[in-house]
């Protein structure tokens, strides 16, 4: 059930903070906001259980792409529905997105309806 849900935003801008943000709390999700890869670790190294998370791709030192990576290797996290976001968007970003192992892809400015309809497509998996 959507209203189970717990996403964790890794999102360094505070307007695209705010825009995910209030997308899910509109649809009733909770979640966690991390700053940067380095705080969204902590979290989900931490012990945090998450539904999925939503990852910028260009985060500042550690990028979406290195996150994604971390999450991944490890056991804990290895399985959890990653889905990235970037205002750089292009075919070939899309693309290597999915390939590099995200369960879906965003660019911004996101278009609420079909970003929620996305995201509960691959958070039902």
């Amino acid at each position: 059930m959507i209203n189970d849900w717990r996403i964790l935003v890794v999102e360094d801008d505070p307007d695209g903070q705010d825009v995910v943000a209030r997308i899910l709390r509109y649809h009733k999700i909770s979640l966690d906001i991390a700053n940067d890869a380095e705080e969204a670790l902590q979290l989900l190294i931490g012990g945090s259980q998450y539904t999925g998370a939503i990852i910028d791709l260009a985060l500042p030192g550690i990028d979406g792409w290195t996150l994604l990576g971390a999450i991944r290797r490890d056991p804990q996290t290895a399985n959890l529905p990653c889905v990235a976001v970037t205002a750089y968007h292009s075919a070939e970003v899309a693309v290597k997105a999915i390939e590099m192992g995200f369960n879906a892809y965003f660019a911004k400015p996101l278009e609420t309806t079909s970003f929620v309809r996305e995201l509960e497509r691959v958070l039902r998996r």
